[in-house]
């Protein structure tokens, strides 16, 4: 665990966490940035645009897992689609298989009987 203190607004805050320091600290940045962002073009006091600043960051939150959630199931239908691709692929391939025994037995069975056809007597 890490103990930090972050600057905020001006405003310093002792913190616990088990991230790497400088993560915070790149959190603390960009969170005061949108903070002062607000407060700029809104010119609201600094508590209202902390909280539009969190309502932005959760709003991109749940973006981020709305996207990760429909990614997460195409991904879930590629691999069905695959897996009943490779089912289709295996049948195929037993098909052309059985096809291509089936294509010799009926070859032999024709060089058979243009032999007999040839020599009618069984002489060579």
């Amino acid at each position: 665990m890490h103990k930090i203190k972050v600057m905020i607004c001006g405003k310093e805050y002792p913190m616990l966490t088990s991230e790497k320091p400088d993560y915070v600290y790149g959190l603390a940045r960009t969170l005061e940035a949108k903070i002062n962002e607000s407060m700029d073009k809104k010119k609201v006091s600094q508590y209202n645009a902390a909280v539009m600043a969190a309502l932005s960051v959760l709003d991109d939150l749940q973006k981020a897992n709305t996207q990760i959630q429909e990614i997460s199931d195409q991904m879930k239908l590629y691999v069905d689609e695959a897996g009943q691709a490779r089912i289709e692929r295996d049948t195929a391939m037993k098909e052309i298989r059985l096809l291509r025994a089936r294509i010799a037995q009926l070859e032999s069975a024709e060089r058979q009987k243009k032999l007999k056809s040839q020599n009618p007597n069984g002489q060579s």
